[in-house]
């Protein structure tokens, strides 16, 4: 992630200071940033966490080494400095970690060594420790515009004995030019900052009760209340904060958590290459789950007052368990296994190529199709595979029911052995039942199926009131698929990928029917004259275009009917 995370501190006589920043860098390191090779080369602390490779680098400085880099620094001068406003000693060169995976470096110093970033590091130190704070003075908060770039804030205090009202003022930001990549991290950001916060103020609280319980300052103070305050904190301002924690490593410690923040957060949030817009498929699947997600909430809620309630009339709460059953209906059912029937290839092996003709053509027609099974799982593998054929939206599967269902409840029926279905569903050419039978004998089992044992076990029996005859065209998109199942040269995968370009070829044409006669309402021969352009101008293919209208999104129905046609397009065709 490009951006620079630092600790501010609010100095007693300096006002606001920024104490340690750590930045991204894809460009070779600064000047006195990389490795020396004096006497301080020793000194290398080297650890590996996450992919990072953390190394403490120090290098001795000559004084007119000192005296250069001081002169040439953005920060403030050392006269303007306490140790209250001082992280790292005079000559450390900061910390540096090394990312083997991206080659990306982390380097962590008191100020940036770039005077524009020094600028944009002050300015944002400045604001989270004067005007923008929430109440309370401690929490998160976000600022900034497009020329000083977006901060996120999260201001703290920290336990000192010495300092006036106990306690010192300090924040952690997050500074970068991407405010929607920064909005979205906010959760990420303040659960990760908090935690760090967290581990300071514990330190601090530690050494605040140690000095309390040997030297109390509360009692000495009530004794000098009379003493001039300046006078009062002479030499109490300038405390640093590795005093106040106790803790010699903690630069470096803070080194590594910023470093760390910086590589998860820009690592949990990746951008995915869009071609084109967004398929019919996807925008439906989209709106199945935020129905979901609002139907569970809203069970949440009334859960939550039912238990209120009763807990108030003082009975113990009972939750209401979520009927399963309830969600067959949206479509976007999932299968619990999937190790019977492998594809639609592997489906036509086991039932032949004329019955899985009859019932391809009734699942792209959009009748009902039943199956007849004692093996749950094998049913619930049929349709995951059937479903494949047609649009998301168009898919209303009841995996396994304990009675029949009308086919305005569901096109895919999965039903026990024993369930009757009503004599004018059998006879009716909406309808297609695939019965599945214990093979009376092993020499039932279908070529191409001898790795198959438990399909050798049943044997498939297709019927329907219209039987599709073999001499019979039916819609296109049933031949071409054929095709590809036939053309042993094409892998599984390969299909499958014929299978989402055939759907969407048909979506296409669905969406330019639906706007030209749900939308624009145009009469029956510029209907019939557009069929005839788009290559669907068969009774089979006609039926098929409306049974795939139903399959819409409804962002793609309401955009349409929302939109405010021209004079022109209402004016009548001669």
């Amino acid at each position: 992630m490009n951006a620079i995370v630092a600790l501010c501190h609010f100095c007693e006589l300096h006002g606001p200071r920024t104490l340690f920043c750590t930045e991204v860098l894809h460009a070779p390191l600064p000047q006195g940033a990389g490795s020396g090779d004096g006497p301080g080369r020793g000194e290398h602390a080297e650890e590996e966490e996450g992919g990072i490779q953390m190394s403490s680098r120090l290098r001795a400085h000559s004084p007119a080494e000192g005296a250069s880099a001081e002169s040439s620094s953005p920060g403030p001068k050392k006269s303007d400095m306490c140790e209250g406003c001082r992280s790292l000693a005079a000559g450390h060169p900061g910390y540096i970690s090394h990312d083997k995976e991206t080659s990306i470096k982390y380097v962590s110093h008191q100020h940036p060594n770039h005077p524009q970033l020094f600028s944009i590091v002050r300015q944002a130190c400045v604001r989270s420790l004067s005007c923008e704070v929430c109440p309370g003075r401690e929490g998160p908060i976000f600022f900034g515009d497009e020329q000083h770039g977006f901060v996120f804030s999260h201001t703290f205090f920290i336990k000192d004995s010495l300092a006036r009202g106990f306690q010192r003022w300090y924040s952690i930001i997050a500074i970068m030019m991407d405010r929607i990549y920064l909005i979205n991290s906010w959760p990420f950001l303040l659960g990760k900052i908090r935690g760090i916060i967290d581990e300071l103020q514990g330190k601090a609280l530690k050494v605040f009760e140690a000095e309390q319980f040997g030297c109390p300052q509360r009692a000495q103070r009530m004794n000098t209340a009379f003493t001039p305050f300046l006078h009062q904190r002479n030499g109490n301002a300038a405390r640093s904060l590795t005093s106040l924690t106790n803790d010699d490593s903690l630069w470096a410690c803070l080194h590594t958590s910023f470093a760390w923040l910086l590589k998860a957060c820009g690592s949990r949030l990746t951008e995915k290459l869009l071609e084109g817009a967004p398929t019919e498929d996807t925008l439906v699947q989209m709106e199945q789950l935020a129905d979901l997600e609002e139907e569970s909430e809203s069970w949440g809620s009334s859960e939550a007052g039912e238990e209120e309630k009763e807990g108030a009339e003082g009975r113990e709460p009972t939750k209401c368990p979520v009927d399963s059953s309830l969600l067959s209906d949206c479509g976007n059912w999932q299968p619990q296994k999937l190790s019977v029937f492998k594809s639609l290839r592997h489906m036509r092996q086991v039932l032949g190529a004329p019955s899985f003709r009859t019932l391809a053509w009734h699942v792209l027609m959009g009748n009902q199709v039943i199956w007849k099974s004692r093996d749950a799982d094998l049913v619930h593998s049929a349709f995951e595979v059937l479903r494949t054929m047609l649009p998301v939206g168009c898919v209303r599967v009841i995996p396994y029911s304990s009675q029949y269902e009308e086919a305005y409840r569901c096109n895919f029926l999965g039903l026990g052995p024993h369930v009757q279905i009503p004599p004018h569903v059998l006879a009716s050419e909406f309808a297609v039942v695939v019965e599945v039978h214990t093979a009376a004998r092993s020499s039932l089992q279908p070529a191409g199926c001898e790795d198959e044992p438990s399909l050798s076990k049943h044997e498939f029996v297709v019927t329907s009131g219209s039987a599709v005859a073999a001499d019979r065209a039916g819609p296109t998109i049933l031949s071409k698929v054929e095709a590809a199942l036939t053309n042993q040269n094409l892998s599984v995968d390969v299909v499958d990928q014929c299978l989402v370009c055939l759907k969407e070829e048909w979506m296409n044409k669905v969406k330019v029917l639906f706007k030209f006669t749900k939308v624009d309402s145009r009469p029956k021969e510029d209907t019939q004259k557009l069929l005839s352009i788009l290559g669907a101008s068969e009774e089979d293919n006609v039926k098929l275009l409306k049974f795939w209208m139903t399959g819409l999104s409804k962002t793609y129905k309401s955009h349409l009917l929302s939109t405010v046609r021209s004079p022109m397009a209402s004016e009548p065709r001669s």
